[in-house]
């Protein structure tokens, strides 16, 4: 009875976060899509992310919902090995969407003789393309280690979704060579790309220090938003994959944290620090509101 009570009250605590996380992100979705915020390239790329934040976390919070409320959660293996490659799909898609970011406020900041040559619509496009073909390499690589691996020993697995490592543990051969490659897929491209965000940021700041204090107050909040949602996201992320491919119980508490709660938090992060952002989302939605009460 106790352990039915702790299941019912994570339900409805991964319930309201899966709710936030689709409302804060459609909210932000559209009041960029219905304004001429979608223009900027900046806006681009977060119409984009929160897009990704949707579908990274719809790969696995709904299964984790349904298994809530189950006695016992399972599985098929077609649907693991499923969810394994969508979820590295589009969690490479919101790494490299980051540091794209990076890299438009990077240009914005430094070169702002060149902003719109350099960030061209058709070159943020292709930004974007090549962020899903990134991530598609990713997947695929990590899924094929593990679908290639045999599993023939215990089916119970100590994790909320099928990731690597947990997988790892079930197979019934040695994967010291495919613990490695995954180290030097998922591990090497999260530390390099936190390693370059984090120098780009550092960069950013050093050129700023010379700019009028109103210019200088706007980059901040600006590159502190970014810099919070990199942070959020990417710290439980090295900690997970940097190193050896052992799966630990507390796995499942910082996976939360780049699954669950860093997409839930993201929308928040980039509007309430955006005053851009807020004076747009007022327009776009008090003019919905409006249309409405004449339709009434």
């Amino acid at each position: 009875m106790y352990n039915k009570k702790i299941k019912i009250l994570c339900f409805l605590l991964f319930l309201f976060c899966y709710t936030a996380i689709w409302g804060g992100n459609m909210f932000v979705m559209i009041s960029i899509m219905f304004s001429k915020l979608n223009e900027k390239p900046m806006y681009f790329f977060l119409n984009y992310l929160a897009l990704s934040d949707l579908c990274y976390t719809s790969t696995l919070t709904p299964k984790l919902l349904t298994g809530l409320l189950k006695e016992r959660n399972m599985i098929s293996y077609t649907s693991c090995m499923t969810q394994l490659f969508t979820m590295h799909f589009f969690g490479g898609i919101e790494i490299l969407i980051l540091t794209v970011m990076a890299y438009d406020r990077y240009v914005a900041i430094c070169k702002p003789l060149h902003y719109t040559i350099i960030m061209s619509r058709w070159r943020c496009h292709a930004m974007v393309a090549a962020c899903c073909i990134g991530a598609f390499i990713h997947s695929f690589f990590q899924s094929f280690l593990v679908i290639s691996l045999p599993f023939c020993g215990p089916n119970e697995m100590d994790h909320y979704f099928c990731d690597v490592y947990p997988l790892l543990s079930l197979a019934c051969s040695n994967t010291y060579k495919v613990g490695f490659l995954v180290d030097a897929n998922s591990g090497t491209m999260g530390l390099v790309t936190f390693m370059v965000l984090m120098w780009s940021y550092s960069f950013i700041l050093y050129t700023i220090r010379v700019y009028p204090a109103e210019s200088r107050g706007k980059a901040l909040s600006t590159c502190c938003s970014h810099v919070t949602v990199v942070t959020l996201f990417f710290v439980p992320v090295l900690f997970i994959y940097i190193r050896p491919s052992v799966s630990y119980p507390e796995d499942k508490v910082f996976a939360l944290f780049y699954t669950i709660i860093a997409p839930m938090f993201n929308p928040l992060i980039y509007t309430l620090r955006n005053m851009e952002m807020k004076n747009v989302m007022r327009q776009v939605w008090c003019n919905k509101l409006l249309l409405l009460e004449k339709e009434s």
